[in-house]
Order: C-alpha cells, then structure tokens, then sequence
C-alpha cells in the first residue's frame, strides 16, 4: 500500500466532485481524500501500484492542478 499527497487547487465540494468519478475508476486508487480546509488543499490518494503522473493527469483533465509533495510506503516510511 502507498500513499501520495498532491497539493491542488480544489477549494470547493464542486469542484471535487468534478474529479470524483474519474479518482473512484482508477483501478490502483482504494481511498482517496481532499482536504479543502488545508492550505494546499491536500489530495491524499492510497492504493497499490500507484502512478502519481497518471493521478496528476486525472486531476489536470478535470481542469485542475496536482503537484506531488510527499510519497509514504507501506509501513509509512517514505519512498
């Protein structure tokens, strides 16, 4: 299990439930979470196998920004 962080630009329940349904159908994501009330509005994704272009890409589409800022490996240790 990994799980990545991505500053974005999603500061609204709109604007994240334009990217949901893509987030939701990507195979290798098994939770995922935005957190509007944080500065960066964090994307915090977890799942195995994880590609953090192809995550960045998903949001990117949808019209958004996504910069990666941290990877955590299994135990939490980063990567």
């Amino acid at each position: 299990m990994e799980i990545m962080k991505f500053k974005t630009n999603l500061g609204s329940r709109e604007e994240v439930s334009r990217i949901a349904s893509s987030l939701d159908k990507e195979e290798s994501i098994s939770r995922w979470n935005i957190d509007t009330a944080s500065e960066d509005n964090l994307l915090s994704v977890s799942g195995v196998n994880l590609d953090p272009q192809r995550i960045a890409c998903i949001v990117r589409n949808a019209g958004f920004k996504a910069e990666i800022i941290r990877v955590l490996g299994i135990n939490g240790h980063e990567m």
